[in-house]
Parts: C-alpha cells; structure tokens; sequence
C-alpha cells in the first residue's frame, strides 16, 4: 500500500483528436508497463470495440503507472461532448488534470466544457501543448489562447498560474523550455509528480469512499470504483453501502482490485488516495456511499447534467422482423435498456404512458445515443428508431455552441444555411491559410440533419463540433430536410434495370438485388415531395433482337446509409429499422389503406 504523499491522481482532458491516447501510450511505454516481446496495441487505452473501430475515447478508463517511488493513477477521459457524463463523473476521483491543446487548432468547444467543470472543481490543471513537431504550430499563440480561456471561465490567480509543457505525442517526447532535449516523457512525469497535490485524508480515519464508476465481471458481479476518501480497507472486510435514498445495507468485500497498466491486479488491501474497485454489493450505483459500519455517513450525489436528445425506441413491425435478430420482442429490448441505465448514468430510459410497445431513451447527443444503438444490434437485437427529440425545459430549448472550420470558399453556404435554421454568429475569421473558422450559437433542433448536408457541400473538407452551451426562449419552426423520398411501392428484390431507370429521380441507398418491401425508403427525391416507385420491375423479354437495345447499363454506386448517418436523415414520419446486418429507413405508417394512398 502507497502512502498518500507518494500518490498523484489526474486525469487526461481534451477535444476529440488532439492527442490525448496517443500521450498516454507514450506514458504507458516510459514508465515500461509492458513486457520487451509484447504486442502493444496502438491506443492501447481504447479497448472497447467501437471505440478502437471509430478511433475514438467512448469510455473513461483507468490505468497506473510506477515511476521512481511514485504511483500515479490516470484516468482517460472520452474528448467527444456526447460523452462529457463520462468526464463529469470521473472529476471527483482526481487532484489535478492534464490539459492537452492541439499546438496548431487551439482551444476548441470540448476545451471549453470539461475545462469549466474542472476549474469550478477548484483543480489546477497542467496544460500540454501536444503536436508541436506539425509545421503550422504555433505554440505561443496556442498558449495565449488558453490562457484568455482560463480567464473567460473564471480561473482564481492561482489556477491561472497553470505549468505548462510542449509535447508530440506520435513522436513519444515533451519539453519544458525551448532548446531542451527532445528525448522522451519524462518532463511531464516529473511536471506531474512536482505540480499535482497529493490526495487528502488520513489513513487512521474509518473508511470512506464514493463508487464514481461501475464496472461489471461475469464471476463477481457489479464492482465499484473510486477513490478511497478516508481510511483503508481489507478484502474480507464489511462496510455499509448508502444508496441515492439514503437508505443503507451491509456488505462483505470479496475482492479489492487495482491497476497496473493496462492490468486489473487483486490487492489484500488500500488506503487513502488509492483509485481501486471493490466487489461485494452487487445492488451499487454510481454516487453511492461506502464506508465503515461504525462510522456511517452520506456524500452528496454526483450531479450530472441533464440529457438534451431522445429517440423512441420500438419493435420492428416490418414484414422483415425476425430474419436477422435474435432479440425481437420489447420484453427483450426493454430488459437491455435498463440494464444500459443501471450502468450508464448519463442515459435516462423511461417508459411511455400509454404505449406498452415503445420505450425512450434520452442523451447528451446524436452520437451518444447511437453508440448504445450499435452495441445492441451487434448483440442481435432487432428495433426500430425514431427521429430524435430535443428535450424542451420549461418551454426552452437547448442551444448549441457550434465550432466551424472550413475552407474559405465554402464559408459563406455555410453561413447562409445556418442562418435560415436560426442560428446566431458570434465569431468569424479567415487565417492565412484561407481556412475560415467560425462559431455559432445554434438551436440543438438546427443541428439534427445538417451535418450529413455539410459534408457534402464543404467537399469533406469541414470540420464541425458542438457542445451544450444553454437553454434559451424557443426560436420557433425550424426548416427540416428539403427533399422528399422515393419510396417503395411492392416487396421483392430491386434491379438493375429499374434502379438504372430511376438513377434520373434521385439518389438512391439500395443496390440490385437487395430486398425491399412496401413502405420502404429507397432513395431520396431530387424534388420536395415523396414518391412511391417500382424499384423491383424487371425488363420486359421479347424474342425480337435489335441493335443497340441490349446495351450496358452503368449504376451510380447508392448512398451508403451507416447508423448515424440514418438518425440524422430521417423526418418525423419515419423510421430506422435497426438489424443486426441491415440498416433500412421506412415510413412510419405500412397499414394496407395508407400504403394504397401512396401508390395513387
């Protein structure tokens, strides 16, 4: 067990892509966590699925590293705002927190949101300059920057007088001054072990300890992590476990479990300042209480903020239904749902009165809500999707901070459309680079369906981020998708004649030979209204052969609609039908009355 003085606990905040996994593997590597002939994973930290597929930080995660006599405990924390309940909730474990700030882009809007929450914490972080080694870099204007942001969130004196260290993650070195050795990492260690206070509290004192995260194991059940507050603990041990209603229960600690890099180790016991998960409860949830049965007590809930999405949630009522999933029926999906909310705080799943087939769910984000999607399809469940909803607050609604970088002779397509969704430009300005950065104060409502249409018109070459900035007087109707939908109009497999023949209509999302039914969007109009086609007609034969009439056809290849790209397409009389294989959209409404309406 490490003395509290010889323990430094952070964790690692960024915007998406600025580094942050990439300077925890060069951590990983100094501080020799693996063995010489291991196969060390790039981004080691991003061990679950979707996040090592996506290159993304989804879920916060713990790991230890050992240098000299010191142990530092680093928490890595997801960079995207969708997932921003996963870094509010990890805060309270931690002394301090590193602030790594893209040398070449500046501070950007996660920046800003986990930096405030961090500051109002009363934590004086530690600000790397990461990519310094990239040729348009400017590191002392980067540094400015941040500093102007500390002040604008209202950082005390002693927070402004923040360390910094420049640093480039991919090529494993950080420094301190200009003209040091750029050989390894070490500098930010020692930043690190001179900087961040160590973890109060007395070791002599009854335990005392608030479960921050949760994590699951098929032999020991739920297990709860935080840090330990007050005291030490020994495995065997009974403690009393204080729930949200202040209600408390007893329990015995069948297993302490600590980190040695990437590794889970068992330990016979931990004090003060240890980051550790402890088995025994198998009822815990996140803000709940644990300490001495002697010496009960309560410690305040862990506030989250509010969610400000939700999709409806249904069984597939297609003719389809049951083709590719195993999990079809809602006692099944609605079982998997709580299951999600018992472990993942930052969700809220709620029943909808009066219809027994739908359940919904609510979010920070578009993203955030399809992460969860995606992982129950991959477990074989099979549902179907609503729009999202923005979640409105005593008649406002929520207003996203939108940051924008985009060259400049897109700039102004950009502006206009924003403004007709009824967004509010707070910033403009063009570098020399010709790349234009601007920042919009936007209604959430305005968000859902642009950014697949800003990706097309910017070429791919925009970037576009958000985060919640308030809630704000309704700005009233808010313009939607302008096309309609081709629409199928009879069930079969499609072909290449008719998809080749309907090319002229729109573009389409199926290829020849996939299989539609009736109701089924195929496609997108190149006109305002919705039309029903006959995508599976096939040519008529004749024995008459005539030159030229059998001559080839060319297909453009079809839209390629992926989860997200799906929720954020569709209006409010459509449908996703999520599968484990396919992903189809559809018109709400397959009754045989409705269906004959749209093929006249």
């Amino acid at each position: 067990m490490y003395s509290p003085d010889k323990i430094r606990n952070i964790a690692i905040i960024a915007h998406i892509d600025h580094g942050k996994t990439t300077l925890l593997d060069c951590l990983l590597s100094y501080a020799r966590i693996f063995r010489e002939n291991e196969a060390v994973p790039e981004r080691a930290m991003d061990s679950y699925e979707q996040e090592k597929e996506r290159g993304i930080t989804i879920f916060s995660k713990h790991t230890s590293l050992f240098v000299d006599d010191y142990k530092i405990n680093v928490i890595d924390t997801p960079g995207h705002a969708d997932f921003s309940g996963e870094v509010e909730r990890v805060l309270g474990m931690v002394n301090s927190v590193i602030l790594i700030v893209d040398a070449q882009e500046g501070p950007m809007p996660q920046t800003r949101f986990v930096l405030s929450a961090a500051l109002k914490m009363g934590l004086k972080p530690i600000v790397v300059l990461n990519k310094i080694d990239r040729p348009h870099a400017t590191p002392e204007e980067t540094l400015n920057k941040t500093f102007d942001l500390f002040v604008e969130l209202g950082a005390s004196d002693e927070q402004l007088d923040f360390s910094y260290c420049y640093a480039s993650a991919i090529q494993g070195y950080a420094y301190l001054n200009e003209g040091d050795e750029k050989k390894d990492v070490r500098p930010l260690l020692d930043l690190i072990i001179d900087k961040v206070p160590h973890p109060p509290g007395n070791v002599e004192l009854p335990f005392l300890m608030q479960a921050s995260t949760l994590s699951h194991s098929d032999f020991l059940g739920r297990q709860a992590t935080g840090r330990i507050l007050e005291g030490k603990v020994q495995k065997g041990d009974t403690f009393t476990l204080i729930n949200h209603e202040g209600h408390p229960t007893k329990h015995k600690i069948t297993r302490i479990d600590g980190y040695h890099g990437l590794d889970k180790v068992e330990m016979e016991e931990a004090g003060v300042g240890d980051i550790v998960s402890i088995s025994g409860a198998p009822e815990v949830m996140i803000g709940d209480t644990l300490c001495d049965p002697n010496n009960v007590q309560q410690l305040p809930s862990i506030e989250l903020g509010a969610p400000t999405l939700s999709v409806d949630i249904m069984v597939n009522s297609g003719p389809f239904v049951g083709r590719e999933g195993k999990h079809v029926t809602m006692n099944k999906i609605r079982d998997r749902l709580m299951y999600e909310k018992r472990s993942n705080v930052s969700l809220q799943v709620e029943e909808v009165e009066g219809r027994e087939e739908m359940i919904r769910v609510a979010g920070r984000g578009e993203l955030h809500l399809s992460i969860l999607i995606e992982a129950m399809r991959r477990e074989g469940y099979e549902f179907l999707v609503s729009r999202p909803q923005v979640i409105m607050r005593d008649g406002e609604e929520p207003i996203e901070r939108v940051h924008i970088e985009v060259p400049d002779e897109f700039s102004g397509t950009v502006i206009q459309e924003l403004n007709r969704r009824k967004g509010e430009m707070v910033n403009l300005h063009t570098n020399e680079h010709q790349i234009t950065t601007i920042e919009f104060l936007l209604p959430t409502r305005s968000l859902i369906g642009y950014r697949n249409e800003f990706l097309t018109v910017t070429k791919g070459l925009g970037i576009l981020t958000s985060i919640f900035d308030a809630y704000a007087p309704s700005k009233g109707e808010i313009p939607g998708r302008k096309n309609g939908v081709l629409i199928s109009i009879n069930q079969g497999k499609t072909t290449g004649y008719a998809c080749f023949n309907l090319q002229s209509r729109g573009v389409l999302f199926v290829k020849p030979t996939d299989e539609v039914y009736e109701g089924m969007i195929i496609g997108e109009n190149n006109r305002d209204n919705d039309l029903g086609v006959n995508i599976t007609r096939e040519k008529q034969l004749t024995n008459v052969r005539a030159s030229g009439s059998d001559e080839s056809i060319i297909l453009t290849p079809p839209r390629q609609m992926t989860l997200e790209v799906a929720i954020d397409y569709i209006q409010d009389d459509e449908y996703v039908e999520v599968t484990p294989n396919t992903i189809r959209l559809r018109k709400k409404y397959l009754k045989e009355n409705e269906r004959k309406s749209k093929k006249s």
